[in-house]
């Protein structure tokens, strides 16, 4: 049995506090006999105790009233609500309760009516103290377990990804999916994510950020990070913007969302998109109540001829690295689609990838040639790591207030914090630093998948190997017959997870698969590799 700790421990029942006895139950006073010739006392009777003239006690925790419970039985009832909250998720296993102290306090009962019982929950094995780490629920019944994760007993916890057309939650579904070796795309090396070199800058942000600083701000984003991301890009990808053009967004995700509802505000209902194209990309901006018609592409990048038959008003690209085949658009496509744009169009410029590139000259952003027309979108995603959720927006000036009323609405503004770190990070030259150091790493990955590929897959076509986070992977009818997606579920049930081409695109073609090696050591690349291949021979 756990021995008590100070302030949210247990402690065992005593002699004097027998288990079917409340503990708040005070033991009466005798009064002195008094005299039989004594007068009756002409005072008047003695005014209610504090306790008893407030009402009865209430807390937050499971939202418990003590006007509830019947008199001298509170700790039965408080015990009772316990198991109760316990049995139907409300207190999943790991749940940490309150201070013994803290929640009498809130019902207003003496502590040892808590004590007592916790006390019970824990010989009845479903909580523990942990002394400084407090009581925690530690057992539950299996119908509660199965209940806090939606599921019944025995239910498989999520559907195979691959079993049918990806859906809203695709990506949720495969994240979740058990595997040994994870080559999805779309990762930087999150292992190598800067932490102490971010917490030095936090350290540094917090010291000196006065107290308004924690208030509500501009939704545009911080004064400090626009104008880090305005020298970034006047660095990195040749944009010249002031900082009071850029506006800071949730990643590109929340970006495409963004500019998805400006555009149908204003009359537009669908923006095209390459194909194959992100897949993710596609699904955010149908949320956003968007068609997206396919435009083909070729080795030139997106044909601006079936753009203009397409009849749409704008278009998201990835001039840079084009996802998933690494496509660069090309410098006559780039006029000629210039020339689309002058005539009315809008470009939305995804500079996926732009960064990361290993065997190719830099590639200028379109919007570095025509602000007008552009609507630029960047983050750092794949520069540090998604969870940051961290991007940009530099709209042209038609759309620029519509966009920051959008995003006002959307949130009031991103989190300022890690704003000021990434900030900080990006003026110091620790962002570049990390960016020189991640590419020969990625390059070295990058060779190590190659080289697996040669060895376990030497009939596939390999396509975007100058540049990005992943390759993408085509098979002839001579290699494959088979669908891609039946191949991307067979490597799962053997350990490793992968894209199928397929998801990536609209209209059919030959089948693929779309391979991450940023995230991924060279061994595991090697191991994922030998798997696939071994499941290609077989189907």
């Amino acid at each position: 049995m756990p021995s008590p700790c100070r302030d949210n421990g247990l402690v065992h029942r005593s002699k004097e506090h027998p288990a079917n006895r409340s503990i708040t139950s005070s033991r009466p006073r005798t009064s002195p006999p008094s005299s039989p010739a004594a007068a009756p006392s002409a005072s008047p009777p003695a005014a209610p105790s504090r306790r008893a003239s407030h009402a009865p006690g209430s807390s937050d925790f499971l939202q418990l009233n003590l006007g509830d419970a019947p008199v001298g039985g509170r700790s039965d009832w408080l015990a009772q609500e316990l198991r109760r909250a316990v049995a139907d998720g409300r207190l999943p296993v790991g749940s940490r309760l309150p201070a013994t102290r803290a929640l009498a306090a809130e019902l207003r009962v003496s502590r040892g009516v808590v004590t007592e019982a916790y006390q019970r929950l824990t010989e009845d094995g479903q909580l523990a103290g942990r002394g400084r780490g407090g009581t925690v629920v530690v057992a539950a019944p299996v119908t509660a377990v199965a209940r806090s994760t939606g599921a019944a007993p025995g239910a498989s916890r999520t559907p195979a990804p691959f079993a049918v057309p990806p859906g809203p939650e695709i990506f949720d579904e495969l994240r979740t999916a058990p595997a040994r070796i994870d080559l999805s795309p779309g990762l930087p090396d999150l292992a190598a994510f800067p932490r102490t070199a971010w917490l030095r800058a936090e350290r540094a942000v917090l010291a000196d950020l006065p107290s308004a600083g924690f208030g509500y701000g501009d939704p545009r984003g911080t004064a400090a990070l626009r104008r880090a991301v305005a020298h970034w890009l006047a660095r990195n990808r040749g944009i010249r913007a002031d900082p009071d053009e850029v506006l800071i967004v949730a990643g590109t995700a929340q970006g495409l969302g963004l500019i998805a509802d400006v555009l149908h505000r204003d009359g537009v209902s669908a923006i095209a998109v390459e194909d194959p194209g992100s897949l993710g990309a596609r699904q955010h901006l149908q949320y956003g109540r968007m068609a997206t018609p396919p435009v083909p592409v070729d080795e030139d990048g997106i044909r601006v001829d079936a753009l203009r038959a397409s009849g749409a008003r704008a278009v998201l690209l990835t001039p840079a690295h084009r996802f998933p085949t690494g496509v660069v658009l090309g410098g006559a496509r780039r006029r000629e689609l210039m020339r689309w744009a002058a005539d009315g169009g809008l470009i939305i410029e995804d500079d996926y990838d732009a960064e990361h590139r290993y065997d190719r000259a830099p590639v200028p952003a379109l919007r570095s040639l025509l602000p007008e027309q552009v609507c630029y979108a960047g983050s750092v995603s794949k520069l540090l790591a998604p969870a940051l959720r961290v991007g940009w927006l530099l709209p042209p000036p038609k759309y620029r207030q519509a966009l920051i009323d959008a995003k006002r609405f959307a949130d009031l503004g991103s989190a300022a914090l890690p704003q000021l770190v990434l900030a900080r990070l990006m003026e110091s030259g620790e962002l570049e630093r990390r960016l020189r150091l991640s590419r020969r790493r990625h390059r070295r990955r990058r060779d190590a998948m190659m080289a697996a590929i040669r060895a376990h897959l030497p009939g596939a076509t390999v396509h975007g190997a100058a540049a990005g986070l992943h390759l993408t992977l085509t098979f002839g009818p001579d290699d494959y017959r088979g669908s891609d997606t039946d191949l991307a579920a067979a490597a799962l049930a053997h350990g490793v997870k992968v894209h199928p081409l397929s998801w990536h695109r609209q209209r059919p073609s030959l089948p693929g698969l779309v391979l991450g090696y940023a995230a991924r050591t060279r061994d595991e690349i090697a191991q994922g590799l030998a798997v696939v291949g071994e499941v290609l021979s077989n189907g």
